[in-house]
Order: structure tokens, then C-alpha cells, then sequence
């Protein structure tokens, strides 16, 4: 069933999103996608065009007996008849029919130029062909929807035909009229006031769809719902062909937070950004970090003036709770903050400091003095926590293994292998590694000697680096800066090292890693927790 309040919120991730280059589906990746949406609330999910790309035809087949929908309505697309041939013979048509789902999207010509160059048939036949699709599927059990594409740029070329065509669809049947911004060149003054004109002029249910060719799908589909839409179409992610589409993320968080107008139900709002991550890792194309209300970097602060205001109320540098959409705020240390942004990010991490702790500033001056020598702590929050616990312990907490010594040297065949000398458990081993390049290499050789005495790095793995050669002065060397990522179950996080090589930075960083991994679990617990610094509650 679709949402309460009689506002259609309609995805088209996995038919126009599928447009966007470097984007491709498998069958099995649209009914993920599709279950994730469901699970959101989304109240219509357009499928695919069955009939013209074979395996949207075989998604709707499986649909049927592998995808049971909760709260959404499965949607198929096509086009309306051709020009001088009979509705019932159409074999498109026939294969919208043939996917059974409840509700079909139409696409028609509304710009007249379009009529005459693309579809080469007059415009009486294109208002034929609209009104007999549409006749012949409402009288076959279907809803339908009508997309008028290129709608915006029609009315401003034939204002009356671009008019007619809508009320040629809700005639015959169509229970809303999408007007499609599809070259994504409108903006939201003119968006407003040509959906106002159209429903004034009309009187159809209006819905919209935008591309954001102007940097502004989102805006226009704001102003389009402002103007009297009820129906926003979107993508996850914003996907889509050159551009992009309307993030129907973005869409629906100010629609509920913004409008009032509840779309999705309220208490699904929290699986916003993790059903965007879902989606992401179904894909494979990683979301924006700037992305509003789902992107990493949505509620993250980094300038210490915001740091400051951040202490005393989140509210000050926040337009909403980031957990009303399922994100988190989240603070940078970096030499731009202070004593503010080191407090947070030790809360954020689960230690309760006071606002006027020594700890917290030596860990600040600390800060600051390691990243004038090339350190970045902003995405190595693995490495700030060793450092923090250090100074809230007042010392560095014994390390339960030791490298004595290493080496790395690089084979003909391009690759590397990695040799070092460990002592742990109280007695010295050797061991190597192989890898494509050094930290590869000194990763293997690290599992190699540490995996049979602490199981738990079993499972840590590195996913990510980043190497940045950094220029030197006149008291400084030129240096090497390693950032690294890693996974531990369904954890991540990062550490950074710095070295005059890029081997050792390389090392440091890795080290990094698998003590924060040996002090974070829970039977290897640090002191520097245990006796200084409580965990928040």
C-alpha cells in the first residue's frame, strides 16, 4: 500500500538510475535494491522496462515469486503504443501487461518538436496514442501513471500542446501526470510557476521528475511539491545519466523534516543512511561524503570555533539530529581545532572527559605538533584514540609485541615481499610477506607473525591506502604520509604513519592498526580506559 498520506514518493533507481555510466545491475542486485526500498517505505518502485531490455523481463518474472513488498507497489515502464498501430497489438504494450504489476509508468512526447523529429507522427496521432495506452491499461486492472518528458521545455515551446497532452492522459485514465524536467534545465522559479499553471489550467494530479543538469533537481522538485505536486520521482544517490537525478534521499529527509508531509512513515526516517549504505555496497559506486542528511561527512565538524559551539549545544552547527536520519555527528581533529575539538571527538569515541582536562590538552598539543611533521588525524580515528588513551593514561600503555627489525625489498616481477623480526610472547620469530606493493607485503608478513598468538587479528583486514609525498623546509625533511583503512567485522576505521619512506610510514600506520585492534577488544582492554576515562554512558 502506498504511503498514508496520499503523497506518491516513486523511485526509478533501478531504471533511469541504471542510466548513470559505470552503473550496471544484475537481476539479483535490482530485488536487493528493491527490498531496501521497500523496507523504507518508498511507496512505488519502478522496476525496469520489460519488453525492450531482457533482463528487466526476467526481473519482473522473478519479482513475482521472489519479491514481496511490504509497503511499496512494483511499477513497469514502457512507452505508449507506436504510431498507426492498434493499442491491443502492440508487443510493448503487451509485455507492460505481461509484467503484472499493479501499476505502469508511461512515457509520451510532449514537446512537439519532439513529436515531429523523434517520433515522426503528428500531434493528433501522439495524443491518440496516449489516450488509447492509457484506456487500454486502466480497462486492464492497471494504475497508471503518464511521464510527459521533456514537459518544460514543451511548454515553453507550445504552451497549449504541452497542456493538452496532460489533460489528454488524466482523461483517459491516468491517475497522475509526471512532468519531466528530462534535459534537467529548468530552474526552481520556472519549475513553480509552469506546475502552478498546469494544474491551474488542467486540473490533473501533477507529479515531477528532474534531472539535475543545473546542479538543482532537488530545488525544482521542492518547488514542484511547493506548487501543488503530489508525486516526486527520484533516485537513491541521485544515479542517473549525465548528472544525475533528484536524490530521492534528499527529497523525501525535507519532505518529513522540512514539509511536514510524512512520506515515508516517521519512525522509518532512521534507515535513511543505512539504506543508502546498502545500496552503495549493492552498486558498488561509493556515496558522496558531502551528500546531505546521508553522507559521511553530512554532520562532521572541523573548524575549532564550530568545535567550541559544538560543546555546548550540537544544535548551534546542526540543522536537525543526525540520528532522525540514521547519521552520526562526528568531529575532525586537525591543527585547525583545539582543546573543543579534542573533547568532542573523545566523546564521540566513548570516553567522558571534562572541558578542562590536562589530558585534553597535552592530546591537543600533541595533535598540533604532529601535524605540522605531515600527520592528518581526520581520517585516521585509530591513530587519534592510541594517542588520546596515552595521554588520559599519563603514559603509554605496554605493548604486547614489538618489531625488532625489518625490511622490504621489491622483486622483478613488480611485486614486493616483506621480512621482519617480531618479538611476542616473549620470544623473537621471523616472518615474511608477499604482496603488489610494500604495505601489502609488511601486512602479510604482520598476520604472519602476530595471527597464531592474538586470533582475534584473524579478521582485520586492510581495504584502503593512501600514499602523499610531502615537501619539506628548512627544519623539516621531506617526508612520506600513509593513510590507511581497515575492517574488523563490521567495523572500520583508520590510521595514519609518516616517514622519511614510504615503507616505514607504511609500517607505522600498520602498527597502528593492530594495536588499536588488540587494546579495542574487549579481553585485551587498555588501562588507559579501565582507570581514567569511563566510557560514556
Amino acid at each position: 500500500m502506498a504511503q498514508q498520506s496520499g503523497f506518491q514518493l516513486y523511485d526509478t533507481t533501478l531504471r533511469d538510475g541504471t542510466q548513470m555510466a559505470g552503473l550496471a545491475l544484475t537481476v539479483d542486485d535490482k530485488l536487493a535494491i528493491a527490498r531496501s526500498l521497500d523496507a523504507l517505505g518508498v511507496g512505488f518502485i519502478e522496476g525496469g522496462w520489460p519488453g525492450a531490455i531482457p533482463k528487466d523481463t526476467e526481473f519482473f518474472r522473478r519479482a513475482r515469486t521472489e519479491l514481496d513488498l511490504g509497503a511499496a507497489l512494483l511499477t513497469a515502464f514502457g512507452a505508449t503504443r507506436r504510431p498507426d498501430v492498434a493499442v491491443s497489438q502492440d508487443p510493448q504494450v503487451r509485455a507492460l501487461l505481461q509484467a503484472e504489476t499493479p501499476v505502469v509508468t508511461l512515457v509520451a512526447k510532449s514537446h512537439t518538436g519532439h513529436v515531429d523529429r523523434a517520433l515522426r507522427t503528428t500531434l493528433a496521432e501522439n495524443l491518440a496514442m496516449i489516450r488509447s495506452t492509457v484506456q487500454h491499461l486502466v480497462l486492464a486492472g492497471r494504475r497508471v501513471f503518464l511521464d510527459a518528458e521533456h514537459y518544460f521545455d514543451g511548454y515553453v515551446t507550445n504552451r497549449e500542446y504541452a497542456l493538452e497532452v496532460v489533460r489528454t492522459a488524466a482523461e483517459a485514465g491516468a491517475e497522475t501526470v509526471v512532468l519531466c524536467d528530462t534535459n534537467g534545465g529548468s530552474l526552481p522559479e520556472e519549475v513553480k510557476a509552469v506546475v502552478a499553471d498546469t494544474i491551474a489550467m488542467t486540473g490533473a494530479a501533477i507529479g515531477i521528475h528532474c534531472h539535475d543538469d543545473t546542479g538543482c533537481a532537488v530545488a525544482n522538485t521542492m518547488a514542484a511539491v511547493d506548487a501543488g505536486a503530489v508525486h516526486a520521482q527520484g533516485t537513491a544517490h541521485g544515479y542517473g545519466e549525465r548528472c544525475g537525478n533528484a536524490n530521492l534521499f534528499t527529497v523525501m529527509a525535507n519532505l518529513v523534516l522540512k514539509r511536514g508531509r510524512e512520506v515515508i512513515p516517521l519512525e522509518r526516517l532512521a534507515e535513511l543512511k543505512p539504506t543508502g549504505r546498502v545500496i552503495t555496497e549493492v552498486t558498488g559506486i561509493p556515496g558522496v561524503p558531502a551528500a546531505p542528511y546521508v553522507g559521511a561527512a553530512a554532520f562532521t565538524h572541523k573548524a575549532g570555533l564550530h568545535a567550541s559551539a559544538l560543546r555546548v549545544d550540537p544544535g548551534l552547527y546542526q540543522h536537525i539530529d543526525p540520528a532522525r536520519v540514521g547519521n552520526t555527528m562526528r568531529v575532525l581533529v586537525s591543527d585547525m581545532g583545539g582543546r573543543s575539538s579534542v573533547e568532542l571527538k573523545a566523546r564521540e569515541l566513548g570516553y567522558d572527559v571534562g572541558a578542562g582536562s590536562e589530558a585534553v590538552g597535552r592530546a591537543a598539543a600533541r595533535v598540533k605538533e604532529l601535524e605540522s611533521r605531515g600527520y592528518s588525524f581526520e581520517a585516521a580515528d585509530a591513530s587519534f584514540a592510541l594517542l588520546l588513551r596515552a595521554e588520559l593514561a599519563g603514559h603509554t600503555p605496554p605493548e604486547p609485541f614489538g618489531v625488532e627489525s625489518w625490511q622490504v625489498a621489491l622483486d622483478g616481477d613488480g611485486g614486493a615481499r616483506a621480512s621482519m623480526r617480531v618479538r611476542v610472547a616473549g620470544s623473537s620469530c621471523t616472518a615474511t610477506g608477499l604482496g603488489l606493493e610494500p604495505v601489502h607485503a609488511l601486512d602479510a608478513a604482520l598476520h604472519q607473525a602476530l595471527d597464531p598468538v592474538f586470533p582475534e587479528l584473524a579478521g582485520l583486514r586492510l581495504t584502503g591506502h593512501t600514499v602523499r609525498e610531502l615537501a619539506g623546509d628548512r627544519t623539516t625533511p621531506p617526508s612520506v604520509r600513509v593513510l590507511l583503512s581497515f575492517e574488523c567485522g563490521d567495523r572500520r576505521w583508520g590510521t595514519v604513519g609518516v616517514d622519511r619512506h614510504a615503507a616505514g610510514a607504511a609500517l607505522a600506520a600498520l602498527l597502528d592498526a593492530v594495536h588499536y585492534a588488540l587494546s579495542d577488544a574487549p579481553e585485551r582492554r587498555q588501562d588507559a580506559e579501565s582507570l581514567v576515562a569511563a566510557p560514556a554512558g
